[in-house]
């Protein structure tokens, strides 16, 4: 078994602990079956409409606040951690009856709120990059290695982006690709030797382009574009710490891009009055994945990722039973 030296090895009560945790976050949806889900969108209740009661509209639109919260609060929690913010933002809304175009949309975009999360946690190191990388050197070299490994999931999303949403934004694709990535998390963290890159600045460009590669296969959802990038990164040989920085700073050209190219081919599906709820979830988002960030930075600087692996094993089995 391969282990960086000083970490602290998880025991069971830390792996029952962290997967407890993440499965009463979605627990509440969980509990509800698919005839007791919310029915404010097939009851014609959202988007209300002159036909129906004021009591009704003012319902539907304090439910779809709520859902825009809580689908906020998961976001929030779940898009820098290797388990998938686009599998659960698609089980919770699976069971919250928040589905179908206009809610695919609002999911991929309040992830803008997380991602400019990142940008605030990071924004001295980001500045600093762009100020040194004015002359050739480390910085520009990290910038450009971010840029080579953006490009590989850009060309092949724009390809593939609606297929996979028509086809693969279902429970069952996102509790196959969670148990995929639990088992691939554990193996990794078996075998993976420690890494040799200890800094940003030490990333070369095919080792960009290695983590870049990687990125796509988080185009399927239950994958993760924080696990695909972090591990493709130890794959590649970066400390556990450089990995997970260089897949914050990738998430910020990726998410940026997906968010807003999603928000402008599909405008038209949002009224006006959607941008409130839109505006709450992003908002929710943002503050949560500020906390989750330093907390996660935190994290892997003493303990692996197997508790994540665990508990994607865990979500995905009881997602094909809740299912089934």
């Amino acid at each position: 078994m391969m282990a960086d030296p000083g970490l602290a090895p998880e025991t069971p009560a830390e792996v029952c602990i962290v997967a407890a945790y993440f499965l009463t976050l979605l627990g509440v949806p969980f509990r509800m079956s698919r005839t007791f889900r919310p029915g404010f969108i097939t009851a014609g209740i959202w988007p209300p409409t002159p036909q129906v009661a004021a009591p009704a509209r003012d319902r539907g639109k304090a439910i779809l606040w709520i859902t825009a919260i809580i689908l906020g609060i998961v976001e929030g929690i779940t898009e820098f951690l290797p388990v998938s913010s686009t599998g659960h933002l698609i089980v919770a809304g699976y069971y919250l009856n928040f589905e179908g175009p206009l809610a695919v949309t609002f999911e991929i975009v309040i992830q803008l709120g997380a991602i400019l999360a990142v940008i605030f946690y990071f924004r001295k190191t980001i500045v600093r990059l762009f100020r040194e990388a004015r002359q050739p050197g480390p910085s520009r070299s990290c910038l450009t290695g971010i840029g080579i490994a953006f490009l590989p999931v850009a060309v092949v999303g724009l390809a593939v982006h609606e297929s996979i949403e028509q086809h693969l934004f279902h429970p069952l694709p996102v509790a196959l690709a969670l148990i995929a990535g639990g088992v691939a998390i554990l193996l990794i963290e078996h075998f993976c030797p420690p890494g040799r890159i200890q800094t940003l600045t030490q990333v070369r460009p095919y080792t960009a382009f290695t983590v870049g590669l990687a990125q796509v296969l988080a185009l399927v959802p239950g994958v993760s574009r924080s696990g695909a990038t972090i591990l493709g990164g130890l794959l590649a040989g970066m400390k556990r710490e450089v990995a997970t920085e260089f897949s914050f700073f990738l998430s910020i050209p990726t998410m940026l891009a997906a968010t807003g190219y999603h928000f402008l081919t599909h405008r038209h599906l949002f009224a006006p009055t959607d941008l409130i709820p839109l505006g709450l979830g992003l908002g929710v988002s943002f503050g949560v994945a500020l906390v989750v960030v330093a907390a996660f930075l935190r994290y892997v600087r003493t303990h692996t990722f197997r508790p994540f692996g665990y508990y994607r094993i865990l979500f995905g089995i009881s997602i094909l039973i809740l299912m089934g």
